[in-house]
């Protein structure tokens, strides 16, 4: 892993649970981690509840839009994380994976979204010891 680890989310809509971990790592990162996320199969346009529960905590994911998942963004990152993108999801050597069991945010309610988020918060905090733990040493 390089001094700036990056992250790529992957949902299959990229709508709603990978830009919730998206935002959440730019927010808990700053700039010392890359973040991407994709969808295997993107929406035309962000679910607006998972932006109310994103707004909600101070976190302003509007400015995203949903992409489609690339060989070159998974090429690209030192960690891959899934979320019910199943079997679109690319396999790469070297790569760490981890599938995240999340109920997906379409079409449910904000108390429900609210509730998606909190977990969300809590697996990219996790993910962030995590990175910050595997991180080479200053001046290597």
């Amino acid at each position: 892993m390089s001094s700036k680890p990056s992250v790529l989310f992957l949902c299959v809509h990229n709508a709603g649970r990978s830009q919730m971990a998206a935002g959440w790592l730019r927010h808990l990162a700053g700039d010392a981690v890359e973040v991407r996320s994709a969808g295997s199969e993107p929406a035309d346009r962000l679910n607006p509840v998972a932006v109310e529960a994103m707004r909600e905590v101070g976190i302003d994911i509007t400015g995203q839009t949903p992409a489609r998942l690339t060989w070159d963004d998974a090429e690209a990152s030192d960690v891959i994380v899934s979320m019910g993108c199943g079997d679109a999801c690319p396999v790469l050597p070297g790569r760490r994976y981890e599938d995240w069991p999340l109920t997906d945010p379409a079409g449910r309610s904000l108390h429900v979204v609210r509730q998606v988020r909190d977990e969300i918060r809590d697996r990219v905090a996790d993910l962030l010891r995590s990175l910050d733990a595997q991180a080479p040493p200053e001046g290597r």
